[in-house]
């Protein structure tokens, strides 16, 4: 993947201009997807950007723009050019559909607007379009104050249990890290990344990857996080747990502990990443989701991952595998 120096600097320019915008449209994801075998193809702009990734799949060859494009949505101009943009590199790489799920929030005028675009509503999510933000800015005090009282009382149960949560970003933890969540995967009925994505994701962001880990006074391990840090917003991005879990607060120690470290670094927010849409209580996220929004952040709602098509007969078989699938799955 190379990139000028000239490229760089407006990659950065327009990715600070939009604090919007996660680690999800930034040159340490790009590098992060290639190395796990993606082709990053990078578009910059004066009006915006997009990184988009060649994906090849059993049910389709297609693009994906997790978290953009990046760019003023209000500069109709700008829309025109990025999308008719995105179309033309996808047809150039004889691909059935573009995936995109913008940072902007789900509403009627939004959907209405990437509709008149060419887009239309996608069968899977993409990219924890429903979330939970927590606002790092007020004190630990008010943070604590703002959690549900059940959160609080279990991280201040964590605290009398002498729950120890530390954090590293060795290969040895990321191993450790991989072996348990295949474990919970198969408790929980989920498909984990590969150990080779996650060092991929590691060689890429460096310092701005750490799993954390609780564990009893004892050592026992109870809870893990994989936490990533980008453009001033850390993410919950995987999770993994011991049967400990079930009865020991390893996970509240562990939420609370990334929260003060991720404040003392002067990151503004901190996204829990992924909860079940509303009024799905049978979603695979419903169970999580009461975790993760009793830690007082604000239910944020991303307007869903939408599809271009560019080859409608392709799109038919793909459309067909992913709606089986998303049943199956419970999402």
């Amino acid at each position: 993947m190379k990139i000028s120096d000239d490229q760089r600097a407006s990659w950065q320019k327009i990715i600070k201009k939009h604090p919007e915008a996660n680690f999800l449209q930034t040159e340490v994801w790009a590098e992060a997807n290639r190395l796990m075998g993606f082709l990053p193809l990078i578009e910059i702009a004066d009006h915006g950007l997009f990184v988009a990734f060649d994906k090849h799949a059993k049910r389709g060859h297609y693009l994906e723009i997790p978290g953009g494009p990046i760019l003023d949505w209000d500069d109709k101009k700008a829309v025109d050019a990025i999308f008719t943009t995105i179309k033309k590199v996808a047809d150039e790489h004889n691909c059935a559909f573009v995936r995109i799920r913008p940072q902007i929030k789900d509403s009627k005028e939004n959907r209405q607007m990437l509709a008149k675009l060419g887009a239309k509503v996608a069968p899977m999510h993409l990219a924890a379009e429903h979330t939970v933000m927590i606002d790092l800015n007020p004190s630990e005090d008010e943070l604590l104050a703002n959690m549900r009282r059940q959160t609080r009382y279990e991280v201040r149960r964590a605290s009398k249990l002498e729950i120890k949560v530390e954090k590293s970003n060795d290969k040895a933890i990321f191993t450790e890290f991989h072996k348990v969540q295949v474990e919970t995967a198969a408790r929980q009925h989920f498909i984990p990344p590969t150990l080779d994505v996650l060092m991929a994701e590691r060689e890429a962001f460096q310092d701005d990857t750490m799993i954390y880990k609780a564990t009893t006074k004892e050592g026992e391990p109870i809870a893990y996080g994989l936490i990533l840090t980008g453009n001033g917003e850390g993410d919950y991005f995987e999770a993994a747990s011991t049967d400990l879990n079930r009865k020991l607060p390893g996970a509240y120690a562990l939420q609370w502990q990334v929260i003060r470290d991720l404040k003392k670094q002067g990151i503004k927010r901190y996204n829990l990443w992924g909860i079940a849409p509303k009024n799905q209580p049978n979603h695979r996220y419903a169970g999580v989701t009461t975790f993760k929004t009793g830690f007082g952040g604000e239910v944020t709602e991303f307007i869903p991952a939408h599809d271009i098509v560019i080859d409608p007969i392709r799109y038919k078989f793909n459309l067909a595998v992913e709606t089986v699938r998303k049943k199956r799955r419970h999402l």
